[in-house]
Parts: structure tokens; C-alpha cells; sequence
């Protein structure tokens, strides 16, 4: 009997698979790899690619190579002779004025501008969304919508009073007023950021928070912290780049002892002295703009992640 009933689920089964090759394939039909679809967007993407990446392929071969080979013309062409002259010249050596020590002051001058800026304005602006996400405090709505109206406002407006106002401090011209600038115009939408996000966590951890006893500050480093890594990343690299690549602030708020590193650029790309070196100016060019990227390419996701999780709720 056993064997009777093994032979007829054995029947069965070529049955149904025989029932299912007469039927033909089922499922999705597989898309084909040449479609016209996939031509349009991959080629679409290529040509973006090719116009973002030609420059810095020119920028790239143009400071690895020395002035004879840069005269025969050809900027596409690989380097013959590889060199990195240009390069130790843009750092150490190249003029701005009477200055002969390259980008290596301006960069410091940066560091020393970047390094108070984003800390204070991460930690101020951190701590007034999560204020403004959580706690309904008097004339919180008036100041939320200062804080709108402020992130909009052009920063050629208030130029003029800022500078009669560290004129006054006696901080004008000095990197410690060009830190309290970068601070304050970042603030605003570091502030819009970091509310949108804390609002986006569930609420029911904040309320058991508050049951439990726990007040402003131990919520807010005890358990909004801790979950705020990507809202925390997406500040971060706002600021770095804003602060970075910054050239209007750098010009007018400090003097030449204390000017950025894209004012020293600059100055070394239109310096009208000696020989136009276009090595050394692509060099100085990549150095300058090495901060940002290393940055964003670092933690490039979690800004991803911390950007959509800032902007869904507002």
C-alpha cells in the first residue's frame, strides 16, 4: 500500500509540472539589457558624468605636469613626465603680494575658522530643534518663524551692519569675528534641520522620558543624542563646505595676515607677478577644494539618510 500511494503523489507531481511546461512561463517577463529604457538612462548618466569628471581630469593631468609640456598645448593629454613641483609650490611657495608661503597659512587660517564654527553652531542649533520639537515654550512659534525667515535672507544685506557691529567688539578683522559670523548665518537652518528631525522620532520615547522623571537635559542627551547620528552628519558637512568654501565672509572680515584659504586662492590665481603657472594654479585649486570632499565621500550615506529624515516633517 505504501508503495502504491508513494507511486501515485510521484504521478501527481509530473502531472502538475507537466500541466505547468504546457501552460508556458509564468511571472514577470525578464526586461532585456539593451532596452531602450536602460539606453536612455545610463547614457544620460554617462554624459553627466563625463561633464563633471572632464575638468577635474584637466585640473588633475594640468598640475602634474611642468610649464614646457603645458605650452606644447594639448590639456587632455596624459602628463610625459610626471612632477609634483606644482604641487610643493601651491602649498609652500607660491605668492600672494608680498607674501611668498603658498596656500599653507591660508589653510591653518581655515582650520582655525572651521574647527569653533561648526562646533558652536551644531551644539546652539542641536539644542534649539530639539527645544522647539519638543518643548512648547512661550513664543516659541514667533521664534521659529524668525528662525524661517532668517535662513532665507541674503547674506549681501546684512554685510554693512555686521561689519559696524565687530567694528564696535573690536573683533573686526580678526578670525574670532569671522567665527562669530559663520556661527550665526549658520544657525538658522542648522536649527530648521535639527527640529524636523527630533520631530520625526517617536514621540512615546519623549512622553516615558518625562514619566520616568527625566528632565530637559537628560532627555536630550540620554535619548535624542544617541539616535541623532545622521541629523548630526548632515550639520556637519553643511557647515564644513559652507564654511570652507567660503570667499565673500573671508574677504570682508579679515585682513591679509588672516585671510582664508579660498581668499588665498585667489590671490595666487590672479596674481599678475611673474609667469602665469597654470600647474600650480590647478594644483592650489585641488588642494583647496581636497577638505570638503574627503568629508562628504567619508560619510556621504549618512548625510543621505540624516537629509531625507530632516526635511519630511515641518
Amino acid at each position: 500500500m505504501a508503495n502504491i500511494s508513494t507511486l501515485n503523489t510521484t504521478a501527481a507531481s509530473i502531472d502538475a509540472v507537466s500541466s505547468r511546461l504546457a501552460s508556458g512561463p509564468s511571472g514577470r517577463k525578464p526586461r532585456r539589457v539593451l532596452s531602450r529604457r536602460n539606453v536612455m538612462l545610463y547614457g544620460t548618466l554617462i554624459v553627466a558624468a563625463l561633464y563633471y569628471l572632464l575638468p577635474l581630469y584637466v585640473m588633475v593631468v594640468t598640475s602634474l605636469k611642468g610649464m614646457p609640456e603645458i605650452r606644447l598645448g594639448n590639456i587632455f593629454s596624459p602628463p610625459l613626465e610626471i612632477t609634483f613641483e606644482p604641487w610643493v609650490k601651491a602649498w609652500a611657495e607660491a605668492c600672494t603680494g608680498l607674501n611668498c608661503d603658498g596656500l599653507s597659512r591660508g589653510f591653518w587660517n581655515s582650520v582655525r575658522i572651521l574647527v569653533p564654527s561648526v562646533v558652536v553652531s551644531i551644539a546652539v542649533a542641536s539644542v534649539s530643534g530639539y527645544a522647539l520639537a519638543n518643548w512648547r515654550f512661550k513664543g516659541a512659534e514667533l521664534f521659529f518663524s524668525i528662525l524661517i525667515v532668517g535662513a532665507f535672507i541674503p547674506y549681501q544685506v546684512m554685510i554693512y551692519p555686521i561689519v559696524i557691529v565687530l567694528r564696535e567688539m573690536g573683533i573686526y578683522g580678526t578670525l574670532t569675528g569671522l567665527v562669530v559670523v559663520h556661527t550665526i548665518f549658520g544657525m538658522p537652518i542648522l536649527t530648521l534641520l535639527f527640529r524636523n528631525y527630533f520631530a520625526s522620532l517617536p514621540v512615546e520615547l519623549f512622553k516615558a522620558a518625562r514619566i520616568d522623571g527625566a528632565g530637559f537635559w537628560q532627555i536630550y542627551f540620554r535619548i535624542m543624542l544617541p539616535m541623532s547620528l545622521p541629523i548630526f552628519v548632515v550639520a556637519m558637512i553643511l557647515q564644513v563646505t559652507g564654511i570652507w568654501n567660503d570667499f565673500l565672509f573671508g574677504v570682508v572680515f579679515t585682513r591679509p595676515d588672516t585671510y582664508p584659504m579660498t581668499v588665498q586662492l585667489n590671490n595666487i590665481v590672479n596674481s599678475v607677478q611673474g609667469v602665469k603657472e597654470y600647474n600650480v594654479n590647478m594644483a592650489a585649486t585641488l588642494l583647496t577644494g581636497a577638505v570638503p570632499l574627503i568629508v562628504y565621500f567619508i560619510s556621504g550615506r549618512l548625510f543621505v539618510r540624516g537629509i531625507a529624515a530632516g526635511a519630511v516633517k515641518g
